[in-house]
């Protein structure tokens, strides 16, 4: 066999074993994301656009909160600045947690570009906590949960202008799949943090932080305040946060693993 038909193969066997390895993690994402997306399409059929408005809403702008308030946006006057401004308080959130991933998304080369624009913040949890098996790589792993995430928003869109509005049920509230998932993402990362009540203080300094700003602001205003405020205490509380990872086991030069020898993550950085 001559060398560029080994090199293929084994990429091959690189890519087949980083999509098997990102695809399970991808499934409740689905569930989710099959549904809003469902929900959205058929907002965009009852307003009367044409298939290729929400499919190509969903392929190029890809931000869910924001595709269902340009609904509005379309059907109102034409106000370039509000609109602006609109998307970029509505996805403030990624100026936050898009700063996390710069070290990981470091030296990705072509892929770099794409993990970029199809970050959201299911495909950010996975991406930030998952536990990538060392023969997986992770550039390859991080581009098939984004894409994979992407293309099952793009997926349930066109499925629900498809279906418009034949099927005779409501779907009201069906939003909530993916507040449910967080919430056991949440769970499921609280659980497997090993230590003392300690080990949860930066988790419960997110929920304090946003009960505080929902408390004293409403559910209308608190999400920008609540993610400043959690920045700041972070920030502020850095040094004794890290004393906290550093006593309960936890190696501070990789947060994801408390034993060195048993990092199981192929690190391409």
């Amino acid at each position: 066999m001559s060398a560029d038909g080994v090199e293929t193969k084994t990429g091959g066997r690189v890519v087949g074993r980083a999509f098997r390895a990102a695809f399970p993690l991808t499934v409740p994402i689905a569930a989710g994301f099959l549904f809003l997306g469902c929900s959205y399409g058929l907002l965009m059929h009852a307003k009367g656009f044409a298939f290729l408005y929400p499919v190509c809403m969903a392929y190029f702008i890809f931000a869910g909160s924001m595709e269902f308030v340009t609904v509005n946006l379309l059907l109102s006057a034409f106000n370039p600045i509000a609109a602006f401004m609109l998307s970029l308080m509505v996805n403030a959130r990624h100026l936050f947690y898009g700063l996390s991933m710069l070290g990981k998304y470091k030296n990705m080369g072509w892929k770099k570009p794409y993990l970029i624009f199809a970050m959201c913040d299911e495909s950010f949890a996975i991406n930030s906590s998952a536990k990538i098996p060392a023969d997986v790589d992770r550039g390859w792993f991080m581009l098939f949960v984004n894409l994979l995430n992407r293309w099952y928003w793009i997926a349930g869109t066109a499925l629900g202008w498809l279906v418009g509005g034949l099927l005779p049920i409501s779907t009201r509230g069906i939003e909530f799949v993916l507040t449910a998932l967080f919430l056991v993402i949440f769970l499921d990362q609280w659980m497997g943090t090993k230590g003392a009540m300690r080990a949860h203080m930066p988790a419960m300094i997110g929920v304090l932080a946003s009960a505080v700003c929902l408390a004293l602001l409403g559910p209308d205003n608190f999400m920008i305040p609540s993610l400043v405020s959690m920045l700041v205490l972070f920030v502020v509380l850095r040094p004794w946060l890290d004393e906290l990872k550093t006593g309960d086991g936890v190696n501070h030069d990789n947060p994801d693993h408390g034993n060195p020898a048993d990092d199981n993550v192929e690190v391409t950085a």
